[in-house]
């Protein structure tokens, strides 16, 4: 597979298949989001669209990065989700960097978001649609963000062979500048197990899927083919 790492500003070109890469913590949300129950998630392009979209539907959930804000249901953190019942609920999801890369590659015939929660269930998907060329978009950072990076080449690895171990990528996920702020209570809006829960292999056995649904980025999940013994 011919595998490019770019960030978000780097993007030329509308790629094939792209797979968004947001491991601290929006896709690590978003997996949590459907482990608990929800239906989709709508990525929201602004902060007005999301409290837009929760004005029209009250009785979706609406999330974002920070602090609690009115209009707000939730925040971008995997700790404070996962006690939340979402069952059959849409979630409308507004981060920094997580749901802007994957606004910037919407037109892409096949977008996958991901973090290490979904890492292996996302691979196993690229191997099954035999996809030749993706393009790994590394939203943190202006594409330096070395959780996104390490996720995304762990990512990459995995397609190409079982074979890769994912020691040394989650070390450097767990020493990268968005686990340091995290740990340190940097970015408001965190729960103390945010890190552990981000840094989770494999926690969840779906991929995640994202595509346009009457102008809507609708992120669902998306299960994949068990490979047989």
């Amino acid at each position: 597979m011919d595998a490019r790492f770019l960030g978000i500003d780097e993007l030329a070109e509308v790629p094939s298949v792209a797979v968004v890469v947001d491991v601290m913590r929006a896709f690590t949300v978003a997996a949590w989001a459907f482990g608990r129950g929800a239906e989709k998630i709508v990525l929201a392009g602004s902060l007005d669209e999301a409290l837009a979209l929760k004005e029209r539907h009250p009785d979706w959930v609406a999330l974002k990065d920070g602090p609690p804000a009115p209009g707000f249901d939730a925040v971008n953190s995997p700790g404070l989700l996962r006690s939340v019942d979402l069952g059959g609920r849409t979630v409308v999801q507004k981060t920094t960097a997580g749901t802007v890369g994957a606004l910037a590659v919407k037109e892409a015939s096949l977008v996958l978001c991901a973090g290490f929660v979904v890492a292996e269930a996302t691979a196993l998907l690229l191997r099954t649609r035999g996809c030749d060329a993706v393009t790994f978009v590394v939203t943190g950072e202006d594409g330096r963000a070395d959780e996104d990076l390490a996720c995304a080449q762990y990512i990459a690895r995995r397609v190409a062979g079982p074979g890769t171990d994912a020691a040394e990528f989650l070390r450097r996920a767990g020493e990268s500048r968005a686990a340091a702020e995290l740990a340190q209570g940097v970015r408001q809006g965190a729960h103390p197990d945010d890190v552990a829960l981000c840094l989770e292999l494999d926690r969840f056995p779906f991929a995640m899927a994202a595509a346009l649904e009457d102008s809507l980025m609708v992120l669902r999940p998306c299960a994949v083919p068990q490979p047989g013994p």
